[in-house]
């Protein structure tokens, strides 16, 4: 089994930052809408080098408390290769807690670059994440038991104490949580376009990035120009997915096996080993062996049908996980646990990270209509709700954070808005992109065959770079469908 597949099955609705550090000493002379710039040289993966400048923007952490104390929000700006150059394009990254300057370290940054074509290109990490500061990062750990197959409300009430504690710490440190929100950052982008004087932005976002987008067009639409959003979140879809969605990515992913001829040689029928392995694990879990990453010995660990569930819900709405999970079923049916021992080990004692998605997620909420059709979608799916876990119940723990039913109501713009969503999508599905566009007159949708919610959605499929930067020249894009099909597995070794 790929090791991929076990090491990115931590609550997959989010790319957590690590950055560690406290929040700046700032001066008394300090004030919101500062901006300190310094020459900075950003560093790839593979030690490519590529200058560009280093910004701090000064904004108040919660904008709803009079006395709010000021943080510092980073960006990277790369400056613009035109001879007159347009607005500039700022980059959301997902998550929510991915970082915009770490995305330009690695394989997005040939687009990156590329789009200088049309004006300066600024990498936003948003409040919370990467090096702005303060970093929410918690230092718990979840230590879920590994002696009991997993179980959602036993989880929840340990989820309590380590939130409870998490909570605790970082107010400790003179943080207000309350300020770490969708609104928030939004109005941050709406400070920093004052603070360069860029009249006009364009906006590209990905995953969450796309509803952070949504939310800067519905409080500011003023200052964006165009936006190009790529595996579409709208305002009420954040928090929960559809157990639906993820029923139809399961007999996607099975008639995709049903045409591998060397999965077929193998009788590996994913339908069906999803029912009987559910089937199985409900009548009587099953201990197996995992490595500690951190100590290298063999640990026991007990798993069970709600592991399943989970471990296959959240990785196959992703491209690493729809590829790895024939190898990672294919051992399951043979009586090899371990694949999924490991990914419950990872996940039962992994780190808590960074509390801004947390908070982020959970003042976005759900409305209410979203969450009664989730319920009852969940009893008609084979995995039932597991794509959700802990959320909405894990929101109480933090103070019931809620942005309200107006921040959920459908946005209506005139801003044009290039909509890209992927057929194998099972986060982000090519429907929701549909259903937003309705609100936007001057909105165009392209859809990618064959591609899910990862880098081939993002960054590779075909053409991106000469759809993306006629798009932002202000012309309609030439086509509305492209194809990176056939779809390949990895190998599965018998």
């Amino acid at each position: 089994m790929p090791k991929s597949f076990v090491v990115k099955v931590v609550f997959c609705f989010c790319s957590i930052s690590f950055a560690t550090g406290t929040a700046a000493p700032y001066s008394l002379q300090q004030k919101s809408g500062d901006l300190r710039l310094e020459p900075y040289s950003l560093v790839t993966g593979r030690g490519q080098k590529t200058d560009a400048e280093l910004g701090w923007l000064t904004v108040p952490e919660n904008r709803n408390n009079a006395s709010s104390r000021l943080i510092e929000i980073a960006f990277v700006r790369f400056k613009s290769t035109a001879q007159n150059p347009g607005p500039p394009t700022i980059y959301l990254a997902g998550g929510p807690g991915g970082s915009g300057i770490d995305t330009a370290k690695g394989p997005a940054l040939p687009l990156l670059m590329a789009l200088r074509e049309i004006g300066d290109v600024i990498l936003l990490d948003q409040r919370g994440t990467g090096i702005s500061k303060p970093n929410l990062v918690c230092s718990k750990a979840w230590d879920f038991p590994l002696d009991q197959p997993g179980a959602p409300k036993a989880m929840l009430r340990l989820s309590q104490i380590r939130m409870s504690e998490c909570v605790h710490q970082l107010k400790s440190r003179g943080i207000d949580l309350n300020g770490y929100n969708t609104n928030e950052s939004a109005d941050d982008v709406e400070a920093l376009s004052k603070a360069i004087g860029a009249a006009k932005v364009n906006l590209w976002g990905i995953s969450y990035g796309t509803h952070l987008a949504l939310t800067i067009i519905r409080r500011h639409e003023g200052i964006v120009n165009r936006a190009i959003l790529n595996g579409i979140e709208g305002p009420d879809e954040a928090m929960l997915k559809l157990p639906s969605t993820i029923q139809k990515q399961l007999m996607k992913l099975d008639n995709l096996g049903h045409s591998d001829a060397k999965l077929n040689t193998l009788r590996l029928d994913l339908l069906r080993l999803t029912k009987n392995l559910l089937n199985q694990l409900a009548k009587k879990p099953v201990t197996s062996e995992a490595v500690d990453p951190q100590t290298s010995q063999k640990i026991k660990v007990t798993v069970g049908k709600w592991d399943i569930q989970f471990f296959t819900a959240g990785p196959i709405t992703q491209t690493w996980g729809l590829k790895g999970l024939p190898s990672f079923y294919y051992a399951l049916s043979k009586g090899d646990f371990t694949p999924l021992a490991q990914a419950a080990l990872s996940f039962r004692r992994g780190q808590i990270g960074s509390m801004m998605p947390w908070m982020t997620i959970c003042a976005s909420g759900a409305s209410e209509e979203r969450y009664r059709r989730i319920k009852r979608e969940a009893k008609q799916s084979l995995l039932g709700d597991a794509i959700n876990f802990p959320f909405p119940q894990i929101c109480s723990f933090l103070g019931k954070p809620n942005l309200g039913r107006e921040f959920r109501a459908p946005v209506l713009s005139a801003v044009p808005v290039l909509f890209i969503s992927g057929t194998l999508d099972g986060r982000t599905p090519v429907e929701q992109a549909q259903e937003v566009q309705r609100g936007f007159p001057h909105g165009e949708h392209l859809v990618v065959e064959g591609a899910s919610h990862g880098f081939d959605l993002f960054y590779f499929f075909p053409k991106q770079k000469e759809i993306m930067l006629d798009f932002l020249k202000g012309n309609s894009i030439s086509t509305t469908r492209i194809s990176i099909l056939p779809f390949q597995f990895n190998p599965v070794n018998p």
